[in-house]
C-alpha cells in the first residue's frame, strides 16, 4: 500500500470511532438533560451579535 492509501485508512478508522464516540455521547440517557438545554443555540437570532445596532438602515 501506498504512502496515500495508509494515510486515508488511518483517517477513516479515526472518524469511525470518533463518530462512534458522539453516537455514543449523544444518546446516552444521561446526558440529555444537558443537550436539551442547548437545544435551540443554532436557531437563536438574538445570541447573534453582528454589531449594526440600527438595524441595517
Amino acid at each position: 500500500m501506498t504512502t496515500n492509501d495508509w494515510i486515508g485508512m488511518i483517517m477513516t478508522v479515526v472518524t469511525f470511532f470518533l463518530m462512534i464516540g458522539v453516537y455514543f455521547y449523544a444518546l446516552r440517557p444521561k446526558n440529555k438533560d444537558k443537550l436539551e438545554k442547548n437545544r435551540f443555540i443554532p436557531m437563536d437570532d438574538d445570541a447573534i451579535d453582528s454589531g449594526d445596532k440600527n438595524g441595517g438602515k
